[in-house]
């Protein structure tokens, strides 16, 4: 058995920082380049795309009781732009826990609305029609 030196001691931890460091920076640039395709889709006043991106939860709203139920929350985007998130608990795990100041991941469809849009279908399309969207809070996917 071969005893590692300092020196590979040394190179093994520079790796795993470098390793880190590269992951940290995709996560964050492709949440950036998230944002800014919500920023061009709310300028264009554009609706329907599937996109995914991540928040931080600024205010907690009643349900949306009328058809399906809505879990519904407002998340501002790195960016500063404020979403709505419509999440139908009637498909999908409610996320009981959620507080302001929480992150939350998100997968679904945007449409636009000249507050910021809204992103909903973070869910299961029972019917597999849809693309199948979800949410992400605290190491849990709910969908």
């Amino acid at each position: 058995m071969k005893l590692m030196t300092l020196k590979d001691k040394g190179l093994l931890f520079v790796g795993r920082v470098l390793a880190a460091l590269v992951l940290a920076l995709s996560v964050t640039l492709s949440v950036s380049a998230n944002d800014a395709q919500l920023s061009q889709a709310f300028e264009q006043k554009q609706s329907g795309l599937q996109i995914q991106g991540e928040g931080k939860v600024i205010r907690l709203l009643g349900d949306d009781t009328k058809g399906s139920r809505h879990q519904r929350f407002i998340v501002r985007l790195a960016s500063g732009q404020t979403l709505l998130v419509a999440h139908n608990i009637d498909l999908a795990p409610r996320i009981a826990d959620l507080k302001v100041g929480d992150r939350v991941g998100f997968f679904g469809e945007y449409e636009w609305n000249n507050r910021g849009g809204v992103i909903h279908w973070t869910h299961k399309d029972p019917n597999g029609h849809h693309p199948a969207g979800w949410l992400s809070h605290d190491g849990q996917k709910y969908q």
